[in-house]
């Protein structure tokens, strides 16, 4: 009786170890493997183990713009790769119609918090960064510190210079509303694309991109973006932010003007850490792979 007692511990206890290795198992598997999370008006890749790390692609941007990173820091990071809907074949989703911008921006919010990401850590490009700029502005207590790769606090002032204003954009984002083929395709596009990036296959790789996205969902977030201006909040951003600028140079553009034009646009926010990269152009991480790590290096180190 006494060695069947036995039998039967010893069945009990190797069941249990057997029951909590499959479960150390799926546990460690789970934090470690990729994953893809979706949502209404984006989705998120997730890649590598680590800090949480989230990145944000800009206007008919692919998360893929961030492959040479991902490779880069996914051994150390946990990469949050965000692709908003309706861009470069992410299905459009809740984007389909009406403001992409700033739902975009609150759902990207809520899920940091929903996934307990906060305070996150974001790099955006572009438009990415303006939604960067916009949760520092209306979520500070959500935000660890930001890098804007080449984003303004007010885009339309690359149109209306420093004097305009919301309400004086308006007619043009209709404009733009009005004509979606526009934003992806024909020669004002192409002149466009002219800034985008350098080397023609990076120019190539973009324009996949734009032909791949929904223009309805483009030209709906390049007016949101015309229209938001995020100017009057600047004085009061307690998040760090660290702001990548090209030069254009390769554009003709004299060194240094576009420094000065960005520090002019910044000037309210306190404690913006301008770095210039030189000779590049909008997509700076296609440009300038080398100190574009560089500078990441020195905003993950900070």
């Amino acid at each position: 009786m006494l060695n069947h007692l036995r039998a039967n511990q010893t069945m009990m206890l190797k069941a249990f170890a057997l029951a909590g290795a499959l479960i150390a198992a799926s546990c460690f598997s789970d934090a470690g493997a990729d994953e893809t999370v979706t949502r209404d008006r984006f989705s998120d890749e997730i890649v590598g183990q680590g800090r949480d790390l989230v990145f944000l692609p800009g206007l008919a941007s692919s998360r893929d713009v961030w492959k040479a990173e991902t490779a880069r820091l996914e051994n150390h990071y946990r990469l949050h790769l965000i692709q908003i809907a309706g861009f470069a074949g992410e299905p459009s989703r809740a984007n389909a119609s009406g403001p992409v911008l700033v739902p975009t921006a609150e759902a990207i919010d809520a899920y940091l918090v929903e996934q307990h990401l906060t305070p996150a850590m974001i790099i955006g490009h572009s438009m990415g960064g303006t939604i960067a700029l916009y949760l520092a502005e209306q979520h500070p207590a959500d935000l660890r510190k930001i890098l804007l790769v080449d984003s303004l606090p007010f885009y339309a002032t690359l149109m209306g210079g420093p004097t305009a204003t919301t309400e004086s954009m308006q007619p043009i984002a209709a404009q733009i509303r009005a004509n979606p083929a526009g934003a992806t395709s024909g020669p004002r596009y192409e002149q466009t694309l002219a800034a985008m990036a350098t080397a023609q296959a990076d120019k190539d790789t973009i324009r996949a991109w734009g032909k791949g996205s929904d223009s309805s969902v483009v030209v709906n977030a390049l007016a949101d973006d015309l229209t938001l201006d995020l100017r009057p909040g600047l004085a009061q951003i307690s998040t760090p932010i660290t702001l990548l600028l090209p030069d254009y140079v390769p554009l003709g553009a004299p060194p240094g003007a576009n420094a000065k034009m960005y520090a002019a646009a910044y000037a309210a926010a306190p404690g913006v850490k301008l770095v210039p990269i030189t000779n590049s152009l909008h997509f700076i991480m296609l440009d300038q792979p080398a100190q574009f790590d560089a500078a990441v290096d020195g905003f993950l180190g900070q």
